[in-house]
């Protein structure tokens, strides 16, 4: 841990005690500045304030962080999808097979280092710190929201508890559904012997509705929308009715060359003019192009 003290100018009056750190330690996540002002780790002029203290011109600030930490916002050149941007969001395409964050084994390659990178590399002004909304697995592509700032970010987040986002996914699952629709209600919950999420009696509540888009010979194309965000939601709601996302053979679904679950639809309103965003993103998820990638074929 490493204690840094900071004084505020003239121009941060009235900003935010976390948007001031936000800009100050721009390689630090937000959720980990924000920890450190809850543990206490950080002092305004002696005493400790809560992340929504307004700043006045000269307060004295300490702060102790571990400046290891500094992975999240490191800028990697990566190809990104962009669908949309404007100076307070991006819109991106996630491809299936990347992370949205680094962990404690992957340091690199993930989105928010590809974001990073995107943009502030031609930027002239102050730094812009991607913020996640909300997240998609490594393996699940799609629509995602990331906001450019910090009142951006606030109101989406805001948005996202207040169910005022609207996300569909797009999944193949194994099996052929009869109903054309219906709704999945089965709690989840962390099996901790296990390391694993699933159904569980004492778990949380969780509900997917889904719609059958297209039936195959062997398996059906679905809707899927998360009326809760839980862990794993789409794969253990699928795998519990009897219908596997393909490719997630942890849960019995058959071999696929990725994950079949994607993102397709995403709409919000604007975190600054209230107008209502929305996008699509087609997939195709191909069995045959699947199998002929297994044999090498291609």
């Amino acid at each position: 841990m490493t204690r840094i003290e900071i004084q505020a100018t003239l121009q941060e009056h009235k900003k935010r005690l976390d948007d001031f750190l936000f800009d100050r330690f721009t390689d630090l996540s937000r959720m980990y500045l924000r920890e450190a002002v809850k543990l206490q780790q950080c002092e305004v002029n002696g005493r400790f304030e809560n992340i929504g203290y307004k700043m006045r011109p000269n307060d004295f600030v300490e702060i102790s962080v571990d400046m290891t930490r500094g992975t999240a916002m490191r800028p990697e050149k990566i190809d990104l999808d962009v669908v949309f941007q404007d100076l307070h969001l991006i819109v991106i395409n996630k491809p299936a097979g990347m992370l949205v964050h680094p962990t404690h084994r992957d340091k690199s390659g993930t989105l928010l280092n590809g974001l990073t990178h995107y943009l502030n590399s031609e930027n002239d002004g102050a730094f812009i710190r991607p913020g996640l909304v909300h997240r998609l697995d490594k393996q699940t592509s799609g629509l995602m929201v990331i906001a450019k700032t910090a009142q951006a970010h606030r109101v989406l987040s805001d948005h996202l508890k207040r169910k005022l986002v609207k996300k569909l996914y797009v999944a193949l699952v194994d099996g052929v559904c009869r109903e054309d629709e219906g709704i999945i209600t089965d709690s989840i919950g962390r099996f901790a012997d296990e390391k694993r999420w699933g159904v569980k009696e004492d778990g949380k509540t969780a509900e997917t509705r889904y719609r059958v888009l297209e039936r195959r010979d062997d398996s059906t194309l679905l809707e899927l929308e998360p009326i809760t965000g839980r862990t794993n939601q789409l794969r253990i709601h699928g795998a519990s009715i009897g219908h596997p996302i393909s490719g997630d053979t942890v849960r019995g679904g058959r071999e696929f060359d990725r994950l079949c679950l994607h993102a397709a639809h995403l709409a919000f309103k604007h975190p600054a003019t209230g107008e209502l965003l929305e996008f699509l993103s087609p997939v195709d998820f191909d069995p045959v192009s699947s199998e002929k990638k297994k044999a090498g074929v291609g």
